[in-house]
């Protein structure tokens, strides 16, 4: 499996020519959907999902489907046979990929601001997306996309958080409003070498750039 960053909270896995997307939203550039036939998206901040370029992109390839939680599938106007609604606990196929459900709710940004619904996805036994919420998966993870930056989040908690799912590694995402300074100061707390040390080694990708994550456990890479 192959692991493209694109822009801000947006990946995309590519697997025997197979490519499924993650979260392709306002800030990701338009080729992220170029030649894939699966998305996923967590939830339905303009930053992780548009129904715009979606609805374009499902227009355009018509093998395209997309799995999502019900309040991202009621904000546009999907094709119901390709637009499948899944919550935590179910576990289906993507575009050949494994993937099971996680996460119900946005993390709180203030008490004031109704949460949204927020799912978070673990595919092939390995790689954990989670949208905007630190979700613990009850099985194990190997590797970790980290929500570095966003209003609701702070260094502590995703240093606990890292600590807590115990991944063998972990890569940084949603980082969109960061500039080059506070990527690189975020990631020095978030890796093994930092003054509280989360255990996995960190990576942080720039837009465009592929690692090929470690194979679930037990398996090489």
């Amino acid at each position: 499996m192959e692991l493209t960053k694109f822009g801000h909270a947006c990946v995309r896995l590519e697997r025997d020519g197979r490519r499924l997307v993650i979260d392709p939203g306002g800030l990701t550039a338009e080729d992220a959907l170029a030649g894939a036939d699966g998305v996923l998206i967590t939830h339905e901040h303009f930053d992780h999902f548009s129904p715009e370029k979606l609805a374009a992109a499902l227009a355009a390839n018509p093998a395209l489907e997309v799995w999502t939680n019900e309040s991202v599938a009621r904000a546009f106007d999907g094709d119901p046979s390709r637009v499948h609604v899944v919550g935590e606990g179910d576990a289906f196929t993507a575009n050949g990929f494994e993937v099971r459900a996680y996460g119900r709710w946005h993390a709180e940004l203030h008490p004031d601001i109704p949460r949204v619904p927020n799912v978070g996805f673990l595919i092939d036994e390995s790689v954990f997306h989670p949208g905007d919420a630190l979700t613990v998966p009850d099985v194990p993870v190997t590797t970790l996309l980290i929500p570095v930056h966003g209003p609701w989040s702070r260094v502590a908690d995703l240093i606990d958080w890292v600590r807590e799912v115990k991944p063998e590694q972990s890569v940084g995402v949603h980082d969109g409003a960061l500039n080059s300074l506070g990527a690189t100061m975020l990631g020095n707390f978030l890796g093994t070498e930092g003054p509280a040390p989360t255990g996995a080694p960190y990576t942080q990708l720039t837009p465009g750039q592929t690692l090929r994550p470690r194979g679930r456990r037990g398996t090489p890479s």
